[in-house]
């Protein structure tokens, strides 16, 4: 019977844990916190949309408000794997380190596909941030991580997303601020 409880116990205090999990990414600090129980864990720069914020459809900026993560894409795809479309091309981008931008706007490595969840903001018609593609990501261009250079998204060093992927789940809650 003790085995039982302390089986019960361990899943109960897991699960807790997982629901106790968010990200905060602020805008004007260019980075990513993963928060456990509002503690934060870790911290990443990122790189936010180059034209600013909003929720406007083709506007290409980065959504601000709450989010949640919807889908997780790319768990075991090798390290600057290039995804389009959300498709594993099975090939591997050349990592731009200096600070400058290309022609392309790969999106590399896992992806963590955003849903919002505040109607009118960042959900439904015209602003709709799932409609909108609106992913936390890896990037070739890492020379240009920790200022605004992204298309909408939030971008991330490939070695830092992989990290943030493994500990995240579906449903982990995601607030954006300037």
């Amino acid at each position: 019977m003790l085995k039982k409880v302390f089986l019960i116990t361990i899943m109960a205090s897991s699960v807790f844990a997982q629901e106790d999990l968010s990200i905060e990414i602020d805008i004007s600090k260019q980075r990513l916190f993963l928060l456990e129980n509002s503690v934060i864990t870790s911290s990443y720069p990122i790189s936010s949309s180059k034209y600013g914020e909003g929720s406007k459809q083709n506007s290409f900026k980065t959504p601000l408000g709450q989010h949640v993560i919807k889908k997780m894409i790319g768990n075991d795809a090798p390290k600057n794997t290039i995804f389009i479309s959300r498709i594993n091309t099975k090939r591997q981008a050349d990592i731009i380190h200096k600070e400058e931008s290309s022609d392309d706007d790969y999106v590399t490595t896992r992806i963590m596909w955003l849903d919002g969840q505040e109607d009118g903001i960042n959900k439904g018609k015209g602003v709709d941030s799932y409609n909108r593609y609106i992913y936390i990501h890896g990037t070739h261009e890492e020379g240009l991580i920790g200022q605004k250079a992204s298309h909408g998204c939030i971008r991330m060093f490939n070695s830092d997303v992989i990290e943030l992927f493994n500990k995240v789940n579906k449903g982990t809650k995601v607030y954006i601020k300037a």
